[in-house]
């Protein structure tokens, strides 16, 4: 079984493939092969198209609830990250704004993967308002020492190149230009849990001795920001595969709710490591 680096998507797989239990030997073939022998998008030559039913008086789940739930929680992070980035230039609360925004949203993510919660509207919009708390605060924080308008300019260079890069990719996963293969996903997988343990390790080096060269916006720094971006933006492969996999498996259509929050994860990131890079530059 194939299965996203993003532990959001790895629990949507893993439930999903539970509701082969709940058929026959011919159902559960059906489902297995409509879940995880399609590499791509369309019935490949040879394969049956029948979709197995899952247990549920749901309907399965199509691209339009992806498309709609993830707008929706795009759409609250904005909302509020909008909100945020101004309570923290008027009042001064970006830190508060961004510990209570960074540590509800990782709480939040914990609760939908090991809470079982990937179908819950509430748990992903909940995520949405923590990351819009922490999105705007973050915001700030990256351009606090840029004059004027030009910080609002540099924000918005920094969402235009997410979702710049957001498309691109969506683009390449379309065209099959790169395909997520076993061996790929292991590769990401494992590149993924070195940069969380550089990350974490650099963490305590700077709190404990002030030795930061990850983070310093030193030539270490900008290479360490562009791993960071190019991980994030091939970890949509990953994520738009086992969206796509829900959608062949038909998924219950709330399941589209825990879409929304994988990608949404992977957006933040992207966007944090985008501004983070540019903010090297900002003299």
């Amino acid at each position: 079984m194939r299965q996203s680096s993003n532990p959001v998507f790895s629990s949507l797989s893993s439930d999903s493939a539970k509701g082969a239990t709940a058929l026959g030997g011919a159902g559960r073939a059906a489902f297995h092969q409509g879940q995880y022998g399609q590499q791509g998008f369309g019935a490949q030559p040879g394969y049956a198209t029948q979709q197995p039913q899952f247990a549920t008086d749901d309907r399965p789940m199509t691209i339009d609830d992806v498309v709609s739930k993830t707008g929706i929680t795009l759409g609250v992070i904005g909302v509020i990250g909008v909100i945020a980035y101004y309570l923290s230039i008027s009042a001064g609360l970006a830190m508060p704004l961004l510990l209570v925004g960074g540590i509800g949203g990782f709480i939040t993510v914990l609760v939908a993967t090991f809470g079982r919660k990937m179908d819950s509207a509430a748990v992903t919009l909940i995520y949405a308002a923590f990351e819009g708390l922490f999105i705007g605060a973050v915001s700030h924080v990256f351009t606090m020492d840029i004059v004027g308008a030009s910080a609002g300019v540099v924000i918005g260079q920094a969402v235009l190149g997410t979702f710049g890069v957001f498309a691109g990719m969506l683009f390449v996963y379309k065209t099959g230009a790169v395909r997520v293969t076993p061996k790929f996903t292991r590769f990401m997988t494992a590149a993924i849990i070195g940069v969380v343990v550089l990350m974490l390790g650099n963490l305590v080096g700077a709190l404990l001795f002030g030795f930061n060269p990850l983070r310093d916006g030193g030539p270490i720094a900008i290479v360490f920001s562009l791993v960071c971006i190019g991980l994030a933006a091939f970890s949509f492969l990953m994520d738009f595969d086992n969206a796509d996999r829900l959608v062949r498996a038909g998924a219950p259509s709330k399941m589209a709710w825990g879409v929304a929050l994988g990608l949404a994860v992977t957006l933040v990131w992207l966007y944090i490591e985008i501004l983070r890079l540019m903010s090297y530059f900002r003299d």
